[in-house]
């Protein structure tokens, strides 16, 4: 069938199969963990193919997740990446791939209260390789993080309402103001031979939010947790603006084409939108002074 006389011969730039659920043995930074990872597989199909061998990629999959269990990855960005190549190895029409993996992921934090708890994040992973002589391969990893966020405009606006009716109120006491779920998203390029760690990447981001936020809180627990995100206000625009100040700071050793996303997004409570922000660049054009 994929061999077969085409009808209309228009090249397709992604053919594949997505959330291919499989168990990938990580072994990083002293601990080994197994992921249960989701992924979206792809090459390009020329005009001259009717079809893609679907198979071949649930085949790479699994071989490759097989392998992770007798000797782990070093990370899910590494079994992207293997993923992405053997696709093309695979695929002999294709001229590039594409692999996207995403893993549910759990670290230990402290709360407001200093209880410890295992709190969830979400990792995303990125290959992608083109048949060049040789070929060239580029990888990414990425987190997925839910924090909070609490409005300055509300809360300057509000000051504004208590001091006409109270008298002044100290500049280092917040006031009251609305509250955002946020989730924010980083991804780097991670280059030969440079770790990137997801872990450092999830303490980038809450550490950016107003606040980072916990599964389980007593009441006590939620006073500290409100009164350090209203001690910390800011618009999604200041949470991106933050994450890429700390990429900066912390990735000194990344060359400078290496790339940086971030998106954040935040779910409004008094209004039916949302807020949203997002930057794609190089760690050159961060590391230039701003005009």
């Amino acid at each position: 069938m994929q061999n077969r006389k085409i009808r209309h011969s228009f090249k397709l730039t992604k053919v594949g199969v997505k959330d291919v659920r499989k168990p990938v043995r990580i072994r990083r930074a002293g601990k080994s963990l197994t992921l249960t990872a989701a992924f979206d597989i792809f090459v390009d199909l020329p005009a001259s193919q009717k079809g893609s061998h679907l198979s071949r990629n649930l085949e790479i999959v699994a071989e490759i997740v097989n392998e992770s269990v007798r000797s782990p990855m070093p990370g899910l960005e590494f079994a992207a990446e293997k993923i992405a190549v053997e696709l093309l190895n695979r695929h002999s029409y294709a001229t590039q791939s594409e692999v996207w993996a995403r893993a549910e992921y759990f670290l230990e934090r402290t709360g407001p209260g200093g209880r410890k708890s295992l709190e969830p994040y979400e990792l995303v992973a990125k290959a992608w390789a083109h048949r060049n002589k040789p070929m060239s391969v580029c990888k990414a990893i990425g987190v997925k993080v839910v924090g909070m966020t609490a409005c300055p405009c509300a809360m300057e606006t509000i000051r504004g309402d208590l001091e006409a009716e109270y008298g002044k109120i100290p500049v280092r006491l917040p006031t009251i103001t609305h509250n955002q779920r946020n989730i924010t998203s980083l991804m780097v390029d991670a280059p030969p031979g440079k770790d990137v760690e997801a872990d450092e990447l999830i303490d980038i981001v809450e550490s950016s939010v107003s606040s980072p936020t916990f599964e389980i809180l007593k009441r006590p627990e939620e006073g500290m947790l409100v009164k350090h995100a209203h001690e910390n206000p800011r618009f999604v625009e200041d949470v991106v603006r933050e994450v890429l100040a700390k990429v900066v700071d912390r990735f000194t050793a990344l060359p400078g084409e290496v790339k940086v996303s971030v998106r954040s997004e935040s779910e409004e409570s008094i209004h039916k939108h949302n807020a949203f922000a997002e930057r794609v660049t190089t760690l050159d054009e961060l590391r230039r002074k701003p005009s």
